[in-house]
């Protein structure tokens, strides 16, 4: 029997001191952050942490995915889903999206106060609004769903949820340190970062995705952090799965004449087109669900499993619309399919995702749209190359600009959309190609919607953010926060406040500047009095007054601040 050490051991009383110290050192470390903020090194360190939790959570949602279908369609290769999806009884293909529906309305009505998904959306909202934080309780619940969704064929993508489940991440950190508008703003640009590289093995353009997208600049204090957890991130993907790119692609894909180049201007329209109609769809799908939910009264938990069953009717005939897609995908882009396949495929998978989202059942449009554009790329490839086929190199290349093409339109991001179609595929001899569609698509698809998709859906719930700081700035600041109470030392007179009531010219505490200037604007008020009304008969409660001076002084420091940050 070993000799059990003694307390008084020296060896045992040396250990113990060191971990005391240690984790003194930790606590004091952390209270330090907490009040004077991190500094570059330890900001550093803390993106590197974050990338790796992020990557581990793209790890496990990825696997999550795949275990589920495994499990329920006897997947082997979750990228050859449908062909697994085939060999069920058509009841199944119905029953699992159903069952999969149900049970995401149960998550998201239980810890949801909407029962609405996260998405980047959201991120991007959490960043100009929000200080970089998102909500951590509906995150979570989210990604579940998300998950569940996925995994049960539902036809969207893991991507979006990837994204939110790593802003969660972020969102905590910053709690944990006290972090300030511009730290919580890097903070998530590393999770997202981190996020989008191990979801798609792609660090470039997982960098730049949160600079474009998230963020919305390109501020150079931000970068290093952002490209050393973007790093972590994709190690976490390379050690899991290898140095693969996702897509495998044909060698025959370079662009054999300059005189090409005109085509690919008419595949950077059309795909600008494609991706618009995509997102219309989801919106007008959604619309006509909200009808639909409102005049029947259907409870929200029940929406997703209706959407379930459209989407199991519509996979027994076409199974390819199940999951995110990239057996699809890499069948466009290896030219395995014929012309009519390419059109069917890219109509159904539309009608799928906008089900799927207007469903509520959870994930993103980037795989869609990565579908979406290749098989719209096929199509026309098809026809462009029997049309002119002394001039024109592969149907295929015109499948990787278009899918590149659809997806920057959609997400808003030429920049990092066109990195991740070559990070993806590991081709880098097609960029004139490639850069022509998405330039053109992304330039008329934004014209004709807010810019993105994500910011046309923040528009739709009344949040705007597409036009810039300058537009949603105002709304960040409550009147009550910057008016003149009674006890300021130059305050409106009572007289004057009570001749504005009489004409029934106020505002509420609780309104925003945003609010506040269509009244200054209108009438030109040098202040508008800050009351509440009572019950009938009874006066207005007072609180003090909103001078314009103050709401633009106010304005202007916020823009100077964000200016700040932008150039830092």
């Amino acid at each position: 029997m070993a000799e059990q050490p003694s307390p008084n051991d020296p060896e045992r009383g040396f250990l113990r001191a060191q971990c005391d110290d240690a984790l003194c050192a930790m606590n004091n470390g952390i209270h330090l952050i907490r009040k004077k903020g991190p500094s570059q090194l330890q900001f550093w360190f803390i993106a590197l942490l974050i990338g790796i939790a992020a990557g581990l959570a793209a790890l496990v949602f990825r696997k999550g995915i795949a275990a589920i279908q495994g499990v329920l369609y006897d997947a082997k290769d979750v990228r050859a889903l449908q062909e697994f999806a085939t060999d069920l009884e058509w009841y199944w293909i119905v029953l699992i999206p159903i069952s999969g529906g149900l049970l995401t309305g149960w998550i998201l009505h239980r810890f949801t106060d909407d029962g609405r998904v996260r998405s980047v959306a959201d991120v991007i909202e959490g960043s100009a609004l929000h200080n970089g934080r998102v909500e951590k309780r509906a995150g979570l619940a989210s990604a579940a769903a998300s998950v569940i969704t996925l995994g049960t064929g539902g036809s969207s993508g893991r991507e979006g949820p990837v994204v939110h489940l790593a802003a969660v991440i972020s969102s905590w950190v910053c709690g944990l340190i006290k972090a300030d508008g511009i730290t919580g703003r890097d903070l998530l640009g590393c999770a997202v970062a981190a996020a989008v590289s191990a979801s798609f093995n792609a660090p470039i353009a997982g960098a730049l995705f949160a600079l474009e997208v998230v963020l919305r600049h390109f501020a150079v204090h931000a970068f290093a952090p952002i490209v050393i957890a973007s790093v972590a991130g994709t190690v976490i993907n390379r050690l899991a799965f290898g140095d693969v790119t996702e897509f495998v692609l044909p060698l025959n894909t370079t662009l054999d004449f300059y005189v090409e180049l005109p085509a690919f201007i008419l595949l950077g329209l059309t795909s600008g087109l494609i991706a618009v109609a995509l997102m219309r769809a989801i919106f007008w799908a959604d619309d006509v669900g909200n009808h639909v939910q409102k005049v029947t009264g259907m409870p929200r938990w029940l929406r997703p499993a209706c959407a379930g069953a459209m989407l199991g009717i519509l996979a027994v005939w076409f199974p390819h619309i199940i999951g995110v897609g990239y057996g699809t995908t890499s069948a466009a882009l290896t030219g395995e399919l014929i012309f009519h396949e390419a059109v069917i495929f890219a109509v159904l998978k539309v009608a799928a995702v906008a089900i799927t989202m207007a469903g509520r059942m959870g994930g993103g449009v980037f795989s869609p749209a990565l579908m979406v554009g290749a098989l719209t790329g096929l199509a026309f490839g098809g026809i462009a190359t029997s049309v002119f086929p002394n001039v024109s190199g592969s149907e295929t290349l015109y499948a990787l600009a278009g899918m590149g093409a659809v997806a920057a339109a959609v997400l808003g991001a030429p920049i990092s959309t066109t990195l991740i179609v070559f990070e993806l595929t590991g081709d880098w001899q097609t960029g004139l190609a490639v850069m022509v569609a998405v330039s053109l698509s992304t330039a008329l698809a934004s014209g004709l919607v807010d810019r993105s998709f994500f910011l046309t859906l923040l528009e739709r719930r009344n949040v705007h953010l597409a036009a810039g700081p300058q537009a949603y700035l105002l709304s960040m600041f409550r009147v009550q926060n910057v008016m003149r109470d009674s006890d300021h030392s130059d305050p409106a007179s009572d007289d004057d406040i009570w001749k504005l009531l009489e004409q029934g010219v106020f505002i509420d505490p609780n309104a925003t500047l945003e609010d506040a200037m269509p009244l200054f604007e209108s009438r030109n008020y040098a202040f508008i009095p800050v009351a509440t009304m009572g019950a009938e008969g009874e006066a207005p409660t007072i609180l003090g007054a909103l001078f314009q001076v103050d709401a633009l002084k106010q304005y202007n420091r916020a823009l100077a601040a964000t200016a700040a940050e932008e150039h830092s």
